[in-house]
């Protein structure tokens, strides 16, 4: 009697348990976007199985959560293990527990998220490049001693490129920079750092390239890191010179890089010398010289007057005869090698300050040649960068002109 009656209550529309949780379950698994998910948050709890590891990912705010099952045979194949209150990123499917009518990510692959996924990639493209030989230091090329032309790649807007104008001024004048802009920060860095070398190369003028950037966040700094920066520096035949960040920011452009220096100023001072430096170098060089010199001569004399007080002992006319000559013939000797030591001192004297007085660019403009410039500061080198009623800036030997474009004759 309770068997007709309960059969006569169930809806012909009405579902199992179990029939129920399989259609949910081949709604699930038929869902392409759930086939494969990427999902992050927070791991909350982990309990170890043998069956596999079994834990709980939740949102930054707790609100909602959901299980997770890597299965043994897949755990050594994650890079990175899940640890309760790490932010992770795991691929995988969405499947059904019948037992339980519980939804859960069955999961391929877990990383590490946020700051940890970026270490993770600097890890992984730091080691790939290492093996490639890129950071060898046997790949590093030394720095011309005396560059007269060098290229500056950085941001027009970057405080980085005012310190190095202004280093390279006061370090070594009359040098020529040329200044390749590219954009140092954001999505767009990379491919414009790679076509800011690339320009130099073409322009074949330069003997080395200053890459640099002020300090910041990590984040501003990821350009520096990204693979085509790097293999563009490690493919510029022209050396390079890093100056990013501040010491404590090391980065993949400054390991592939020929130098590397903490800041742009320190980058600028290692592309070039000092000029006071190099005089003072050549008037302590001619000091040790001549000191050098005095005290051969000195020595010598020594020698003489030994020589002389011998003389004074001996009786046999002979002897006399033969000393007398190898001391005239040491005299002599001394002598000669005095005159070309001094004559080569005083060549080299000249020939330095002959260099000196070259790269003097006030010299030039005393023999009568004038420096044009317009009125944003950069210098004429040709009547086509020229046009009708322009105004222009003259440097002379004395004083400057103002001038003003009357007419543009042809070559």
């Amino acid at each position: 009697m309770n068997d007709l009656i309960t059969d006569t209550l169930i809806p012909e529309t009405a579902l199992s348990v179990a029939g129920l949780t399989d259609y949910i379950r081949f709604l699930l698994e038929q869902d392409d976007q759930l086939r494969q998910v990427w999902v992050f948050g927070e791991v909350s709890s982990i309990n170890r199985h043998r069956s596999g590891l079994f834990f709980t990912l939740q949102d930054s705010e707790g609100k909602a959560a959901i299980s997770c099952v890597v299965w043994t045979s897949q755990i050594d194949r994650l890079a990175t293990l899940p640890v309760p209150g790490e932010q992770i990123i795991v691929l995988g499917s969405i499947r059904l527990y019948p037992q339980r009518g519980q939804y859960q990510i069955t999961v391929w692959q877990s990383l590490p998220a946020g700051e940890g996924l970026r270490s993770l990639r600097y890890r992984q493209l730091r080691s790939r490049l290492e093996a490639e030989g890129l950071f060898a230091p046997e790949r590093k090329r030394s720095l011309p001693t005396h560059p007269q032309t060098i290229a500056v790649v950085t941001s027009p807007q970057a405080a980085a490129w005012g310190d190095i104008q202004r280093t390279l001024r006061q370090r070594y004048s009359g040098l020529q920079v040329l200044f390749s802009p590219a954009q140092v920060q954001g999505e767009q860095a990379p491919v414009s750092i790679v076509r800011a070398i690339e320009r130099v190369v073409r322009d074949r003028r330069s003997e080395v390239i200053i890459l640099s950037r002020g300090g910041g966040a990590v984040e501003d700094l990821e350009c520096f890191n990204d693979e085509r920066v790097v293999r563009a520096i490690a493919t510029c035949p022209i050396p390079i010179v890093t100056g990013i960040g501040h010491q404590r920011d090391e980065s993949l452009a400054d390991l592939v890089a020929d130098v590397c220096a903490h800041t742009p100023t320190a980058a600028a001072e290692l592309v070039v010398p000092e000029l006071a430096e190099l005089d003072a170098e050549h008037k302590q060089r001619i000091a040790i010289l001549q000191d050098a010199v005095r005290q051969r001569l000195q020595a010598e004399e020594r020698k003489i007057e030994q020589l002389r007080s011998r003389l004074l002992r001996l009786r046999l006319n002979r002897q006399i005869e033969r000393e007398k000559d190898a001391i005239a013939l040491l005299r002599q000797q001394l002598i000669q090698s005095t005159q070309r030591r001094l004559e080569q001192a005083t060549q080299r004297c000249h020939f330095l300050q002959q260099k000196l007085a070259t790269l003097d660019p006030k010299a030039v403009l005393q023999r009568g040649y004038a420096v044009v410039r317009k009125e944003d500061g950069s210098i004429v080198r040709s009547s086509t960068e020229l046009a009708s009623g322009q105004e222009l800036l003259i440097q002379l030997g004395q004083g400057q002109v103002k001038v003003k474009v009357i007419e543009i004759l042809d070559l």
